[in-house]
């Protein structure tokens, strides 16, 4: 069974990155700057270890070594492209081959084996950056839907926020964090929730950054009412705001 990349992806506006790569030192920096871009990043320097990732997230794209102390990167790719490896989410990931393996048969090899680009060792972080930008456009034909919640409007496609007409200077995690709140408007969402699905698995459990972020969030919005504590629960967006407040 192929898993199909016809169909559009479920929109959503964190977009998630796995890292397949040995070379620790590499990965981190390739992790450091996508993350800088507003990824969330895991890393991985096994097949084994990134069989499981696989499977246990929601990945959007994978960045993937050839040569793996395990074996192959381009096998796995295979069974990722093939359907023999079950991912998480019910629209496989794009593929990017990030290899030292430059000869055209190598390149022809990685790209009929189901890569969706080919990116060589050694290489500009910038270009790195591009092409997963460029990958990540081809899902736009999905719908990216303007959402409005009371007086917040938020536009992903154009990243633009609103409040009552007044353009949010937000950073990349905060309006990911608002966009998160806004698509599930009333629900209460627990740090965990939150950490699980706006950051990665490098965030710490017992770390302050929701609590920061939300009240660096809450000063941009000029309120502290619109997203509201819940005590020993988690946080939520007031659905019931009346524009004079």
């Amino acid at each position: 069974m192929v898993v199909p990349l016809g169909r559009a992806r479920p929109y959503h506006l964190i977009v998630r990155i796995l890292v397949v790569e040995d070379d620790i030192d590499l990965a981190d920096i390739i992790a450091r700057v996508l993350r800088r871009d507003g990824h969330a990043v895991d890393v991985s320097h096994t097949t084994a270890t990134s069989g499981m990732k696989l499977v246990s997230a929601e990945y959007d794209l994978v960045a993937l070594d050839w040569n793996l102390p395990d074996g192959s990167g381009m096998d796995l790719c295979r069974r990722l492209v093939g359907g023999d490896l079950e991912t998480f989410g019910e629209v496989r990931p794009r593929v990017l081959m990030v290899t030292a393996r430059d000869d055209i048969e190598d390149r022809v090899a990685g790209l009929d084996g189901g890569a969706d680009d080919y990116l060589v060792k050694p290489f500009d972080m910038q270009e790195l950056s591009a092409r997963v930008r460029a990958l990540l456009r081809r899902d736009e034909h999905a719908a990216t839907p303007v959402l409005e919640v009371g007086g917040l409007v938020l536009d992903p496609s154009r990243f633009e926020a609103t409040l009552d007409g007044r353009l949010l200077q937000l950073t990349s995690k905060e309006f990911a964090l608002l966009h998160f709140f806004m698509v599930n408007p009333g629900e209460v969402l627990s740090q965990e929730t939150l950490l699980e699905h706006v950051w990665d698995e490098m965030a710490d459990p017992f770390t302050n950054v929701v609590r920061v972020t939300i009240s660096n969030l809450r000063k941009k919005l000029d309120s502290a009412d619109l997203i509201e504590t819940v005590s020993g629960r988690g946080y939520r967006l007031v659905t019931n705001r009346r524009e004079d407040d």
